[in-house]
């Protein structure tokens, strides 16, 4: 008796393995639910790996990273995916997008001041979590960035000047390491691995749960100066002089912002051009008054500083909630002359014409230009002012233009700029060497090859481990 058998043309996706993994959330490409499950907050980015897995706890990280290494596939660890835009410039159809954005847990320890986050936890969670206790984290400018990415690549808060990088104050990580073992890196268990793990990005592991120190800060001096984009060559120019004595107490960023004629904006916004000095001042009122002198003596139309709840630092930015289409570049200078300041005028200032929403500079230096002992492998950031300068993207042609119009003041700053990278900022494929000291770099790569020596995980801005047999 001869049976017939008919084979299915179609070849089998390893990912097919991890299709029951995650209580069944696992989509591969192809599934109904595809597209929405590979979809990052930065929704100009397509970004089409093999699957897409949303683990609900830790041991689900678990399975993922050890059926992937079963299947000959890699793991890419994405909370929101704000800075998508980097690791969809790489090849993804053998990567597993790993989403955490299931686990949002989040636990005020108010006794110790350490916060717990779980792997996609959001930055609004931590803050209203910490301010009943009169506690404050190092937080970004947006509400929605996942605590997770944002302090594995270093983190600039509003009190960063103050007290430096926020991976530096990262306590302990839970991560899923390539082996598929959950541990816990901290300064007494596996060093190595929390030195790299505070900086080094998602190239170590799938971090499970991060903790962090909290600050006794309940209230603080913050707010924003604004003016019409017509005074921006007196304000940026003022900006840049009070900056360069401004004391470490004091973060703010200088941005020329271009809003179209929406009907959702506030008037004060809708279809008009300013230029916007925001940030905090850590000190008494008094101190803050005397440090922004300088700032307000220039009379801008709109001048919100004053003593706020910690807690509402997270909006100060007017950051964009929700998914959003964009396009970005970046940039660190290593000072900002009249030379510098006329060629970004020449970009984005009175007459011109831009596609950017927002070109903005941000001050760094202060604490965030010391190393200490304790630090992680981003202990410090070269350079005076980072800029981000950003384009929304809702079509094509859009982000066409907003890239190049974004490259192009990118490129009028290049005489100044360092040539060192601040990654949370870095939107594209770069040299992630630029973000370190060589000697930091070195040791990155040594610590990959040995946690991940088979190059499992796949991360937007990637450490490659050294090559076997050098030391």
């Amino acid at each position: 008796m001869t049976v017939e058998t008919t084979l299915d043309p179609r070849p089998s996706s390893p990912a097919e393995s991890l299709r029951d993994l995650c209580g069944g959330a696992v989509h591969l490409a192809g599934d109904p639910g595809y597209d929405a499950a590979r979809m990052p907050w930065n929704v100009a980015v397509d970004q089409r790996p093999a699957a897409v897995a949303f683990p609900r706890h830790a041991q689900d990280v678990v399975d993922v990273v050890q059926a992937a290494a079963a299947a000959g596939l890699r793991v890419a660890p994405q909370g929101t995916g704000h800075n998508a835009g980097a690791l969809a410039d790489q090849r993804l159809d053998d990567v597993v997008l790993l989403r955490t954005n299931e686990m949002a847990a989040v636990h005020v320890d108010a006794s110790r001041r350490i916060a717990r986050a779980e792997g996609g936890a959001l930055w609004q969670d931590v803050v209203e979590a910490a301010a009943p206790h009169g506690l404050a984290a190092l937080h970004g400018s947006s509400p929605d960035v996942a605590v997770v990415g944002y302090s594995l690549g270093g983190g600039l808060s509003w009190y960063a000047r103050q007290l430096g990088l926020a991976t530096n104050s990262v306590t302990a990580v839970e991560v899923v390491t390539a082996d598929g073992a959950l541990v816990r890196a901290d300064e007494r268990n596996h060093p190595h691995l929390f030195w790299a793990l505070r900086g080094g990005g998602g190239n170590f592991g799938v971090v499970t749960a991060i903790e962090f120190r909290l600050y006794p800060i309940p209230d603080v001096y913050a707010g924003m100066l604004l003016w019409d984009r017509e005074r921006a060559p007196e304000v940026v120019r003022a900006w840049a002089e009070w900056s360069r004595t401004a004391p470490d107490s004091v973060t703010t960023s200088m941005r020329v912002l271009s809003f179209p004629p929406l009907p959702e904006l506030p008037p004060f916004l809708s279809g008009r051009q300013l230029v916007v000095i925001d940030g905090a001042v850590l000190a008494d009122d008094a101190v803050a008054e005397a440090v922004l002198a300088p700032l307000r003596a220039l009379e801008p139309e709109m001048d919100t500083f004053a003593r706020v709840p910690s807690a509402s630092l997270t909006r100060l930015h007017m950051d964009p909630e929700g998914p959003t289409p964009a396009v970005a570049a970046a940039t660190v200078l290593d000072e900002l002359p009249d030379a510098a300041i006329e060629a970004f005028l020449a970009q984005v200032g009175p007459g011109t014409t831009t596609s950017l929403l927002a070109a903005e500079l941000r001050h760094l230096g202060g604490a965030l230009g010391r190393s200490s002992a304790d630090a992680g492998a981003l202990s410090r950031l070269e350079g005076a002012y980072a800029g981000f300068f950003v384009a929304i993207a809702a079509t094509p042609e859009m982000a066409q233009q907003g890239k190049a119009d974004a490259r192009a003041l990118v490129a009028a700053l290049a005489p100044w700029a360092t040539g060192t990278s601040v990654l949370n900022f870095t939107e594209e494929r770069t040299d992630t060497s630029t973000a370190y000291g060589k000697g930091d770099w070195e040791r990155l790569r040594t610590i990959r090859a040995a946690v991940d020596p088979d190059g499992l995980f796949a991360a937007n801005h990637p450490v490659p481990g050294r090559p076997r047999g050098k030391a």
